[in-house]
């Protein structure tokens, strides 16, 4: 009956959405008025002359792009105990992430905002289900590998990781089917919690597993190590893999070969920020842009961000196959608010993206700008039909090496090694020139010198990730890196 019942669900709520994804523009102008007249007599709408708003030109010429340094004002004024800040009343949550130069961050989750997380991963499923048919997942265990649901206080808003607070807003009819237990949830330790975690689900019929791949990698290797059968021979009813943060294509392989056999995926964009997108489709890469949830997307091409004559576009200007970096404005009361990552559109009906990296994880050492959808897809060309498995890996510039022409350097923690290094490196550097041009204009003008390859240890990057006090949960290793910092802490773990 459930099944039925879902495929029933799956199919109004396909129609439903329809609404909205053929008429996009007619969405985003009505979310854009709401929001500015909801916001009108917070103290940001006031500061900014909302009650004068008429237009999206209006809104540009009143409010600019900012970043979480330059918004953080306000978000200590919340903390500190004021109302009516940046939206109406105070937020319900504040979602807690890694900084920069400012350590944590706290990004407001109001009323209005916190449901549409819930949804959004909702309908993900809903939209596999109608393509796809398969419903058989729904009757058995499920697991989601995330942060501790214990919150803290500031000022009385409650506090924690993203993935911690909706664990509290899981739908009752599913909590009999989830796992782990709760008490096993609320462990810091994340070796001690996947321990944990592996004894409560090693027995049960897991049919449905989510979390951002390192660590749902790191879980299965304990299970195997435990039990000495691949994944899909302990879970026999397994089907689905739902996952979130970073580019699967890198661990796919790898996946495979800890499963045993294909397996189904969902792709999420969800952020503290708000829920961006979801793969609609099987086995399509892009994913859809959700256009119901509050947001009011604004778009500047990601080349010429740093311009002073930088142009920001609404939904209706933007072109297909260019690079984007993403802002948001939002009914948690994030106005022109610089989410950092890059997407390219690949449809403009309906709307659909290509996650292309972090606006802030690039190489740009000497002018080439390389960023994070090249070196993943260089990586994918290089590892395909071959025997090769990576664990993880990372890039960073070698701007004075000891000796010889700059580089960058790969830092690599491989499952299984090339037979022949030499080969692999240059093969690489090969596909990761015909990714990026300026990158080879580089080599043949002998600027650089072919990438170098450091072999991080076996759990090389789980060890690092520790010991900053990032493993596990929504933390990931960065992809690229414009500088040496994370580089030389990685060379503390190679072989």
């Amino acid at each position: 009956m459930r099944k039925f019942l879902a495929k029933v669900f799956a199919t109004y709520i396909y129609f439903k959405n329809r609404k909205w994804i053929y008429n996009p523009i007619e969405y985003q102008k009505k979310t854009f008025k709401k929001l500015i007249n909801k916001a009108s007599d917070t103290k940001f709408g006031i500061e900014h002359n909302f009650n004068k708003i008429k237009s999206y030109k209006d809104y540009k010429d009143k409010v600019p792009v900012r970043d979480y340094e330059q918004i953080k004002p306000y978000i200590d004024i919340i903390i500190a105990g004021e109302d009516n800040v940046l939206w109406p009343g105070k937020p319900v949550y504040l979602s807690k992430t890694s900084g920069t130069t400012s350590g944590a961050k706290y990004i407001p989750i109001s009323n209005e905002s916190m449901p549409t997380h819930i949804i959004s991963a909702r309908d993900a499923i809903l939209r596999y289900i109608y393509y796809s048919g398969n419903t058989s997942f729904i009757n058995g265990k499920q697991i989601f590998l995330q942060g501790s649901p214990v919150l803290q206080k500031k000022n009385n808003i409650s506090t924690g990781r993203l993935s911690g607070i909706v664990a509290h807003y899981v739908p009752s009819y599913l909590q009999k089917n989830r796992l782990p237990s709760w008490e096993t949830n609320c462990t810091e330790d994340w070796d001690k919690k996947v321990d944990l975690i592996v004894e409560e689900t090693i027995n049960q019929k897991m049919t449905l597993i989510g979390g951002i791949p390192p660590w749902v990698q790191m879980y299965f290797e304990k299970i195997i190590q435990k039990r000495g059968d691949k994944i899909g021979e302990v879970f026999k009813y397994f089907s689905l893999f739902i996952y979130g943060g970073v580019n699967f294509e890198p661990y796919k392989n790898v996946f495979k070969k800890l499963i045993g056999r294909e397996i189904d995926t969902i792709e999420l964009f969800p952020a503290s920020e708000g829920f961006f997108a979801y793969q609609d489709k099987p086995n399509k890469e892009d994913l859809l842009l959700l256009l119901n949830n509050g947001i009011f997307y604004e778009f500047i091409e990601a080349s010429k961000f740093y311009d002073s004559d930088r142009e920001r576009l609404s939904l209706e200007e933007v072109e297909e196959g260019v690079i984007y970096v993403m802002i948001i404005s939002s009914n948690a009361g994030l106005w022109s608010y610089n989410v950092g990552d890059t997407v390219k559109f690949t449809s403009i009906l309906p709307f659909r993206i290509l996650v292309t990296g972090r606006l802030k994880h690039f190489i740009s050492a000497f002018g080439e700008h390389v960023i994070g959808i090249e070196v993943e897809r260089a990586m994918k060309k290089v590892l395909k039909n071959s025997f090769i498995e990576i664990v993880e890996f990372s890039v960073a510039p070698q701007v004075s090496p000891p000796h010889g022409l700059p580089y960058h350097e790969w830092f690599i923690e491989f499952r299984t090694f090339p037979k022949d290094m030499e080969e692999f490196s240059k093969s690489l550097d090969l596909s990761i020139q015909d990714q990026n041009s300026y990158y080879r204009d580089l080599i043949e003008g002998k600027i650089l010198r072919t990438l170098q390859i450091t072999v991080i240890k076996k759990k090389g990057f789980q060890d690092y990730m520790k010991s900053i006090g990032k493993l596990g949960g929504q933390n990931k290793v960065p992809r690229l890196s414009n500088d040496r910092k994370l580089a030389d802490n990685l060379i503390k773990f190679s072989i």
